[in-house]
Formats: C-alpha cells, structure tokens, sequence
C-alpha cells in the first residue's frame, strides 16, 4: 500500500501551484513512494528530486517537459487519460503562454524545494532539446532546414515503427472508424489525385514530399512525373530508395530543396501535403504566391494544413511543441490560410474539413508506438520516444475537442481549362 505521509503530499502543493488549480487532477507519487491527489486519477509519479529543481528554474510549461523528457516525471497507464486530466484543468485549460507563478508562490516553491532537498543548480536541458534559435532571423532558409532536420532526422525506422507501412506522416482519410491505418493512408494519397485532376503525362511537384510516398502513389497509379522536395536529408534518402525499389526513377524526382528556390516550373499540378505548417505566418503570402507562379494557368494546387481553430493566441516559445516537437511551426486559422491563397491569386474550388479524421490517426499512431516501444527507445532513444507518445496523444485531444483542426483546401490558378461543375470528380 502507498503511503500517504512523506514527500508527496508537500510536492502536490507545488504542483497545483504550478498547474493553477486548488488540488491537482492526477495521483502523484513521490521519489519516496508516498502518494497523494484523488485515488481513482491517473497516476504520475516524480521519479526524483530533480524533477522539482527543474519546475523551480523555470516554474511553467517548459519545467514540467524537460523533467518528463528527462524520465524524472512519468505518467502511468493511459496517456491520454492523463493529458486529458491535467489539459482540462488550471493553467493548461487557459489560451496563449502558460502562466508563471506569482512571487509570492515562487516563495513558497521555493520553501517546499528546501524542505525537500530539491534546491541545486539549474539541470541542464535534455539533449533533445530544440536549438535551433541559434540558426538566425526565424523562417529564414537556413533556420528552417535546422528546424526541419530536428523533426525529421531522427531516424527513418522509428518513422516506419509510427507510421506504418505507408510512411505518411499526415491526416488519414476514414471510410468508417474500424478500417486499417494503411487502408486509410492510401485512401487519402488517392483522394488528393483526385482533387488535382491528375491525368498521364502531366508534371507534378509535391511540396514538403517527405518519404516519397504522395510521389509514388501519383506515378504509380496516375502515370504523372513528380518532382518531390523536402529539407531533410534523411527523408530524401528513404525516398529515393523507395523510388527506385519501385522501378520509378525516370519518373519521379526527389530533392533536398527549398521550396523558395524552386524555379523549373510550370507544373500542372501541386500537392503541399502537410508542409505549410512549416512556412510561418510572415512567410505565407510568399508561399501562396510562389506556388501560384509556379503553376500552370488552370493548374490546381491542394493545401493540406492544421489549422489552430481556439481563437487568437499568443505563441508560447517555452511550451512543449515549439521546444520539442516543432520548432517554429505556426498553425494558421483556416480563414487566414483561405485569405492567403486568395491573395496570391488562385481561386478557391472546395474545402474539406478533416478534424476527426487526424484525431483517428493519431491514435493509431500511438498504438503502433505504445506496441513497439521497447524498438522505439531503442532506434530514437527514450526521451525521444516520451516526446512523440506525449506530443501525438495531446495534439489527438485536440483535434477530438475541435481545438485544432486540418483542412484540405483545394484551389486553382485562373486561366485554362475550367474546373468542374460539381466536386463528382474526387467524390
């Protein structure tokens, strides 16, 4: 039986005044085994005393996910559980940046870290750890590529242990909740061949191409020539040697390339299939426009995107996604990324929402993850693995609590021929 005496119940006080709330919405165990919080919660246990010397430098968001990238901070049985009680509840459940304590709570941290023997130098940050703020003005080329490679480069086979067989790393698209990941990838790769129109013979760049697998899918299936960009390198590899292992290498072209140095066009059609995330709310008007310069007239491009659905915020550099996961990735509104494209001259053909369709994928993901970890930690490492079964369970969250969104807007450059009367060509 857990004790309820001992450190925990003096490190559930720091807690909740760290999260904002009167009582913590989890089960806390302590370093020494004691316990406290609600009995029937989800059950996180501080490993060690470190854990709080690091909430004490930096007493907020970015506290909390160094000591759980670090293991010093390990939540137990259901992730999903457990990020849902914690996001429902305090400071969590509040938009923009997470609130710091008060002085006057800092005080009071800073007595229950003595009293624990907690006090000590500033830990230094997990070595996964994002830097690339060191690379320059943010979204300029150079930056971007390091943001990229921190993502991406980090190991092709933990990718295809996650992903799964068709090493897309974008929404699905489901026909019902029981059918297969795979079954769903594919039924999305489909889906945007469609939308574009694709047709033999016609030339195609697919925008933030990944492993390769759109570019397949098109040539393969549509008989088009695909010119594929990505900045990660390892990316690239994979996808080349898919390319070749299919037999298709005088038909598909895959580049480390920036998508602002591209300059070979016109292309009949472009697919941007989860890449605009990366470009940057200063950067998107120029990325509508040098797409639609690089499109023939008539040609249609398919912007795939998360879209930040919670209002108006305030970007949290020192929160979890921007740290650890996605360094300088920005969600648009849909009603911004619409209003870019707009401006950069194509004409708006369909919108389709497809919301519950990534909470579906991510949970998938999780699973293939959860089903494999020990492969997991052993190809990327374990804070590596904690990262991406924490980042996938919350962003699943949500998407099912319509916080996010991901929309696939399909537009078209005025000029050649007319699009159809009806959607019935990808319906």
């Amino acid at each position: 039986m857990a004790k309820t005496s001992g450190v925990a119940p003096r490190l559930a006080k720091a807690l909740a005044i760290v999260l904002g709330t009167e009582e913590i919405p989890v089960r806390l165990r302590a370093w020494d085994g004691s316990e406290a919080g609600p009995a029937n919660a989800p059950l996180i246990e501080f490993t060690s005393r470190r854990a709080l010397r690091r909430i004490l430098w930096s007493p907020g968001q970015l506290g909390l996910s160094r000591a759980y990238v670090a293991g010093e901070i390990d939540p137990h049985g259901d992730i999903f559980a457990t990020f849902a009680a914690l996001s429902s509840a305090g400071k969590f459940a509040e938009p923009g940046p997470f609130k710091k304590p008060t002085a006057r709570e800092l005080g009071t941290l800073l007595t229950t870290a003595v009293s624990l023997g907690a006090v000590g130098p500033n830990p230094a940050p997990p070595p996964e750890e994002a830097k690339v703020e060191k690379h320059g003005h943010r979204h300029s080329k150079k930056r971007d590529a390091a943001a990229i490679s921190h993502h991406y480069d980090v190991g092709n086979d933990f990718y295809r242990l996650v992903l799964g067989p068709s090493m897309v790393y974008s929404c699905a698209v489901f026909d019902s909740e029981g059918i297969s990941l795979e079954a769903a990838q594919q039924a999305k790769l489909d889906l945007v061949c469609r939308k574009l129109g694709l047709k033999p013979g016609m030339r195609v760049l697919d925008v933030g191409c990944g492993w390769g697998s759109f570019a397949l899918h098109a040539a393969e299936h549509y008989g088009v020539n695909v010119v594929g960009v990505t900045l990660s390198t390892e990316q690239a590899e994979l996808a080349r040697k898919r390319v070749a292992e299919a037999g298709l290498t005088e038909r598909v072209d895959i580049r480390v390339q920036d998508y602002r140095d591209i300059d070979d066009g016109p292309f009949d059609s472009i697919s941007s299939i989860g890449m605009s995330e990366h470009v940057g709310r200063e950067q998107i008007g120029h990325y509508a426009s040098q797409l639609h310069g690089l499109l023939r007239p008539g040609g249609r491009l398919l912007n795939h995107a998360i879209s930040w659905n919670a209002g108006p915020t305030e970007d949290d550099p020192d929160s979890f996604i921007p740290r650890y996961v996605f360094p300088d990735g920005e969600m648009l509104s849909l009603s911004d990324m619409v209003v870019a494209l707009d401006g950069g001259g194509f004409e708006v053909l369909d919108v389709e929402a497809l919301r519950r369709h990534y909470a579906l994928t991510l949970r998938a993901w999780v699973r293939n993850l959860e089903e494999h970890w020990d492969e997991a930690v052993r190809l990327a490492g374990a804070g590596r693995a904690r990262i991406w079964r924490l980042y996938m369970a919350a962003s699943a969250l949500g998407f099912e609590d319509g916080l996010t969104g991901v929309n696939q807007v399909l537009v078209q450059r005025k000029g050649g021929t007319e699009p159809p009367l009806r959607r019935k060509d990808w319906i």
